[in-house]
Order: C-alpha cells, then structure tokens, then sequence
C-alpha cells in the first residue's frame, strides 16, 4: 500500500495516466470537483433523480474521480436547506444507487463531508432569493461557529460549545461511516471555503481563547480530530482527502504559510490528498480570478509538503490541463464549471491531446459515435 501516487508513463498524455492512492487506482488525472446542486426540494438530505443522472453522466463521459457535492454531516450543517446529507441511516440507500452505477461507468466516486457553520442556513442560488439567511419561518435554523461573528449580511451565530465541538467530530465520524457503507471510494473532508472547520482554522473568524482558539495549533484542532476520527473508522486501504483554502485573499487572514504547515501535519494523520482551493472567508475581498490563478498554491504544497494534490479554478482547455499535471503542478486537475456544460469533456480532452480512439474511455454504446482514427 502506497500514499504516493503511481509513477507516471512515457505512452501518452500525463493527464490520461492512472493515479494509486492507498488501494485506489484512478483511471486518470481528470477529475469532477464537488459542486453544489441545491437539488433537494424534499429537504430531507437524500439525493434524487436528478442527482443520479447528474453523477452518472460524467462517469461516462470520463472522468476518473467525482466528487459528489458538499454533503452535510447534520441537518444544521447544511449550507441550504435544499442540500443532500448522510447524517442518517436512512440516507444510505438513496446514495448507493447513484454510487453503484458511477463505479460501473469506471469512474471512482468520492464524497466531500461537510458542516457549514456559520454559513449554512442560506439562501439556495438561483432560486429567485437575495443571498442571506433563511428566516426560520421559512425553514431556517440557528447556525453555531467558532465565534459568534457574522458571515457578512447573514444572521450572527451561536458559538459552538466544547462539548458542542465534540458532537461536529462524532457527526463526521459517523457521516463517514455511512459513506463507506454506500460504497464511495474516497472521503474528502472540506475545511475550505469558509465553512466550519475553515471558521476554526481562519483568525478572522475564530476568535476563541480557550484550546480550539489563538495559536495555529488550536486553530487547527477541531480538523485534525475529525480528520482522526474519520480515518478510525474507514477502511486502510481507503484515501481520505481535505480540501482547504490556500490563502482568504484579506489582510490579516490565513495564508499560504498557514496552509503549508496545515498540509504537513495532515499528511502526518494519514491524509492522502489535499484538494487545494482559495478563498470564502469573508464576502468582502478580491479575488484575482483567471484561468489557473489558484494553480500556484497547489504547486507550492505539492513541492513542499510532498503530498499529492488536486488543482481547480478556470481549468478549461485540455492542453492547460495537460500541462499542469505534466510539469508536476498538480497531481491531477478538476474540471468544474466545464464540466456542467460538457459531462463528456474528458473525452473531448483525451481526443484533442492525441490518444487514438481505442485509448479512450468510450462507453461501448457511444463507440459509433467517435471520430475515427
């Protein structure tokens, strides 16, 4: 069993070369990054139809790994109210349809876990709402945070007790569980974007004066026990990812250093792959937004940490992509919002870069519809 991902070959694209970590073999460097769909109009956390279809798609249009959406850990924990969950048994079943037939396709399926903290209980986008808090007469909730400060114009939060601490890791802990029992094939814990467990690591946020609050070691707790618990409870042979925020883009917040420091202790507690990822902190910063600007801060704790990683952000050309994972930026790339207007884009990717069709990971039915060599 290795955490280092598998050498990669002279016979063709980086990109389109297989990726080992632990037990897990990926058929390439392209992968779907979790995406919300705030598609649950039961509002019950379980995935519908749609999510099947969704997922499925983009198993078979290629990509090796998808990561299913931010998936709350509570019901407190969701980011909306329209969010999926596996907070509860009964969540299982309506995951592992969808998890059966996207291990069919030959991709890998992968879950990113998540509490929204003082982020959750908002407004689903694109639903015809201002963005902000949910009132509780329209299914809204009490949020809770490291510190009671508000994300912007949101509702302020109740700050998280210790004992209130120590359920948010159980409540990882167990969603995991669950996740293997429906047969995913990777955990990702999301400590990015400004939700929870990025709240604790974040000084703008977390102003806390007991042994979750202060120093980069306390900020930091709460990730590494729920990353301990959940690596207790899943199999060894299974990879266990973190996504996190590089830097927060604001004077005075977290950084790159932060990160790097972060990244070495999680390699230390068994994590396999961060997911690198910038910015959600605070709503009032600019973000240097163009096609590969969060590619440096994958590149920087790759080198540094000597951990495999994930690049997003603006990645839409295959020869871009190409190129990251070539010239060892980035141990594979996600492919997000180019992905939701192509789910084939993998083998549009693999056909651009030279691969001869025999190569490539058409679906048998779909063969008669390749360009031919």
């Amino acid at each position: 069993m290795s955490n280092q991902p598998h050498s990669r070959h002279d016979n063709g694209p980086a990109l389109f070369q297989p990726l080992g970590l632990r037990d897990l073999t990926v058929r390439n460097r392209v992968w779907m990054p979790p995406m919300c769909m705030y598609s649950v109009e039961s509002r019950d956390g379980k995935p519908t139809p749609f999510h099947y279809q969704h997922y499925v798609s983009r198993g078979l249009g290629g990509f090796g790994m998808i990561i299913a959406e931010a998936t709350a850990v509570s019901p407190e924990g969701r980011i909306s109210p329209l969010d999926v969950g596996l907070w509860d048994d009964d969540q299982i079943d309506a995951w592992r349809w969808i998890v059966d037939d996207v291990r069919r396709s030959g991709a890998a399926f992968g879950i990113q876990l998540n509490h929204a903290g003082r982020k959750a209980s908002s407004q689903a986008p694109d639903r015809g709402h201002e963005t902000g808090s949910v009132p509780p007469e329209e299914g809204g909730w009490q949020t809770v945070a490291p510190s009671p400060i508000a994300f912007g114009s949101y509702e302020r939060p109740r700050e998280l007790s210790v004992d209130g601490i120590h359920v948010v890791v159980a409540q990882f802990r167990d969603a995991a569980a669950r996740a293997v029992r429906a047969g995913f094939q990777m955990i990702q814990i999301h400590a990015a974007h400004g939700y929870l467990l990025s709240q604790f690591l974040d000084p703008l946020s977390n102003q806390r004066t007991d042994e979750y609050g202060g120093s980069l070691e306390n900020r930091m707790r709460l990730l590494i026990e729920v990353v301990d618990a959940v690596r207790a409870v899943i199999p060894e042979g299974m990879p266990l990812s973190v996504r996190i925020s590089a830097t927060d883009w604001a004077e005075h917040g977290w950084g790159l250093a932060e990160t790097t420091v972060t990244a070495a202790t999680l390699k230390e507690h068994g994590v396999d792959l961060i997911d690198v990822s910038t910015g959600g902190i605070v709503d009032d910063v600019t973000i240097p937004v163009a096609p590969n600007y969060q590619v440096p801060f994958a590149k920087h704790i790759h080198r540094k940490v000597g951990i495999p990683v994930t690049a997003v952000g603006l990645i839409t050309k295959p020869k871009q992509a190409e190129h990251i994972v070539a010239s060892d930026k980035a141990d594979a790339v996600e492919i997000g919002r180019a992905s939701l207007r192509n789910p084939y884009w993998p083998l549009y990717a693999a056909r651009k870069l030279g691969l001869r069709r025999a190569a490539i990971a058409y679906p048998t039915q779909y063969l008669r519809g390749a360009v031919a060599d």
